[in-house]
């Protein structure tokens, strides 16, 4: 599973040492992150981290594009409600197209933990046969075995 690690600020050492207690799990998997998130990650865990911009540069519209060609299955995205983020329009993107996409997103601690749980205990492999229904649609149209006009 492709996982996206973001955190504002004031929230990045609570990402740091959620990725730390749950290092068995997030290490069988592909992480991303924004910048200097990322750095964060793999100097305190020393996993590897694909990392993007930072969040204010575009991190957050990378993030997103990975969403809207469903090669990301989960975001954990620590964000502080209580500071105004210059970037905020690109935040609401990225959460709106989660909704759009179906990508489980946890906002905060609690919710971060009930994903990682559910994604260690296999609950969460609807996303492989969504990416295997989304392949096979791109293969028809590449063989011009589209359907077209709702035929």
């Amino acid at each position: 599973m492709n996982i996206a690690l973001i955190a504002h600020d004031r929230k990045k050492g609570d990402l740091v040492r959620f990725v730390t207690a749950y290092l068995p799990v997030f290490e069988k998997h592909s992480l991303f992150a924004t910048g200097t998130t990322g750095k964060r990650i793999q100097e305190a865990t020393g996993l590897k981290v694909h990392r993007f911009q930072s969040g204010p540069l575009g991190g957050d519209q990378e993030i997103g594009a990975m969403i809207a060609k469903n090669e990301m299955d989960l975001v954990i995205f620590f964000r502080d409600p209580l500071t105004a983020q210059p970037h905020e329009p690109d935040i609401t993107a990225l959460m709106r197209l989660c909704d759009v996409y179906n990508v489980p997103l946890a906002t905060n601690m609690g919710t971060a933990e009930v994903l990682i749980r559910g994604l260690a205990s296999g609950a969460m492999d609807w996303r492989h046969l969504l990416q295997g229904k989304r392949l096979e649609g791109l293969l028809d149209k590449e063989k011009g075995n589209g359907k077209r006009d709702g035929t």
